[in-house]
This record gives C-alpha cells, structure tokens and sequence, in this order.
C-alpha cells in the first residue's frame, strides 16, 4: 500500500460524501464538496491508495493568519497508518506557504493524543456555543 498526499489534489463529490459518510457515521449526503472548498476554503489535503481516496481534509481559514483544520477523515483500512499525520502536515506546510500564522483544530478529547502527540499541536482553551 503506497498511500501518497497531495494539496489540492482533484476529487469528486461522491467519493469524499462517501468518506464523510463512514468517518462520522452518518447517512450519505450529496454535498457539494467542491464548490464549498472552492469557496470557504484555503485549500483541501488528500490521500490516494492507488487512485482510491484514503484521506481528506478540509483547511479553511479567515482570509488573512488563521487557518483551521476541519473535517479530517481517514478511510477505515488505513487508519493508524500515519495517514491523517500526513494530511495535518501537507495542511500546516500549505497554510505555512499561504502566509497563516496559525492552525487551529477543535477536537474531542478522544482524540487528542492524535493532535497532540502525533500532528504537534498544543492545546488551548477555546469556547463553545450549541446552536441548535
């Protein structure tokens, strides 16, 4: 398995809707990845494994120093292969580039040693308001 990375790679909505769907565990969508990432985003990181997508991540960002990690997603068979280190880094090198000071990530505490220990995060304290 030779699961490559790239920043802004192409893709189709199916696949990643496909991805979203087991990664968060819920029904498949129909959303319109690339038209949100071509409009709110930065720009996105991928994983291919011979043309199938292992990966994706969504790097949004407020137009000037912040950017943020959001919707990481690693495909079942390929978790805890160093796949969504790979993505936070191909992310935090292109965010680098863009001019960003920071990258943000809000995650569970499920998953900190992942961001922490694995991607180099430090935590912060930060706030939460439910909407809904």
């Amino acid at each position: 398995m030779a699961v490559t990375c790239a920043w802004r790679g192409p893709f189709r909505n199916d696949e990643v809707n496909a991805l979203h769907a087991a990664a968060f565990g819920h029904a498949l969508s129909a959303d319109d990845w690339e038209e949100q990432v071509r409009r709110h985003s930065l720009g996105w990181a991928l994983a291919r494994d011979d043309g199938a997508l292992a990966g994706f991540v969504n790097v949004i960002w407020d137009g000037g120093v912040h950017a943020w990690i959001q919707d990481l997603m690693v495909a079942g068979e390929h978790r805890c292969q160093g796949v969504g280190a790979a993505l936070v880094a191909e992310a935090r090198e292109a965010a680098r580039e863009a001019g960003c000071e920071w990258l943000h990530v809000d995650f569970d505490e499920e998953h900190r040693a992942f961001y922490v220990e694995a991607c180099g995060f430090t935590p912060a304290p930060a706030g939460l308001i439910a909407l809904r």
